[in-house]
């Protein structure tokens, strides 16, 4: 599956997720939600940046969430590419992650994400809550 589709997928199957940018290694944005929106190539290199910097003697971490007041950063990496992502307040941090392993797995290989997803497109926390009123 070819980067701009596993982003497509992902964005399709996590309601949380407002954008994200695939990157390889170096930063070098291969597909991003933004379009060709320059702030791609922003984030994507701010997100290397980010597990650069948060390396320590155990070496880079594989994942990253970052907390703001209005909404969160996750970043996963392989070591040979990397996907970062922005959500609103207080997303199921787990299912995020989830979802982007996914996507750069996938971004990397053949097959499909609504299969490796279990279904298709997740329900977000209003519509759970519209579901059980």
């Amino acid at each position: 599956m070819d980067a701009a589709q596993a982003l497509a997928d992902l964005v399709e199957i996590s309601s949380q997720i407002e954008f994200a940018v695939l990157a390889d290694g170096d930063g070098i944005v291969l597909a991003s939600t933004l379009g060709n929106d320059a702030r791609a190539g922003t984030i994507a290199e701010e997100a290397r940046e980010l597990l650069q910097g948060a390396a320590g003697p155990a070496g880079e971490p594989t994942h990253l969430e970052v907390a703001f007041n209005e909404g969160c950063v996750f970043i996963v990496t392989d070591g040979d590419r990397l996907v970062a992502a922005v959500t609103g307040r207080d997303p199921t941090s787990g299912l995020v992650f989830y979802d982007l392993k996914t996507c750069l797995r996938l971004s990397g290989e053949g097959g499909s994400a609504k299969k490796a997803t279990a279904g298709g497109r997740r329900k977000g926390k209003k519509e759970e809550a519209v579901d059980e009123a």
